[in-house]
C-alpha cells in the first residue's frame, strides 16, 4: 500500500513517508531530508497526556521565541487531542526543528482521515485553529494509521502566516 499525502495552505517540507519512528520515546536525531533535529514521544490513549505533551513541547522550543512556542503548544494540542478522541494507538509526537521552520507531526493508529467539522457546542474548531496558525497542513495515511502535520514558520515573530 503506498502512503498518500494530503496538503494543505502550501507546499511540505518534504518528508512524505511516514516511517522511521525513534526506537525510544523522548529521543532525537537528525532528519537530513529536513535538515532539521528530530524529537519524538510516545504517549498513551489517556487525555491527561497532554498536559505531558504541552511540558514537552516547552521543553524542547526553549530559546524561540515566545510566540512561537506558544502557537507550537496550541497546535500540538489540538493534534494530540484529535488523535486521542478520535484514533487509536499507537500514538507518537514529533517536533522537526530547523532553521526557518518547525514540523509538528501526530501519528495515531487510526486508518479514518481528519476531516473538519462545523463549528458546535461540541467541538470541530481544531482543525480550523490548525489552519489558521499554520504556515501549511495536512495528513499522510499510511498502512498503520495517519500522521496529522503542520508547520510553521520560525522566524516570523507570530509564528503564522499573514
Amino acid at each position: 500500500m503506498t502512503a498518500s499525502d494530503t496538503r494543505v495552505g502550501g507546499p511540505g517540507s518534504g518528508h512524505q513517508d511516514g516511517e522511521g519512528f525513534s526506537p525510544e520515546p523522548g529521543t532525537e536525531e537528525a532528519d537530513v531530508n529536513l535538515r532539521a533535529i528530530r524529537h519524538e514521544l510516545g504517549i498513551t490513549a489517556e487525555l491527561t497526556e497532554l498536559a505531558k505533551v504541552r511540558h514537552w513541547v516547552r521543553t524542547v522550543l526553549r530559546g524561540l521565541p515566545a510566540s512561537v512556542v506558544g502557537t507550537a503548544v496550541m497546535v500540538v494540542d489540538e493534534l494530540t487531542s484529535n488523535a486521542l478522541r478520535h484514533g487509536r494507538a499507537p500514538y507518537h509526537v514529533r517536533l522537526l526543528t530547523g532553521a526557518a521552520k518547525l514540523r509538528i507531526e501526530v501519528d495515531d493508529g487510526g486508518g479514518d482521515p481528519a476531516r473538519r467539522r462545523a463549528p458546535s457546542d461540541q467541538g470541530g474548531r481544531g482543525l480550523l485553529l490548525v489552519e489558521r496558525c499554520a504556515a501549511a497542513w495536512g495528513q499522510l495515511r499510511r498502512p498503520s494509521g495517519k500522521t496529522l502535520w503542520a508547520e510553521l514558520a520560525t522566524d516570523d515573530p507570530a509564528g503564522a502566516r499573514g
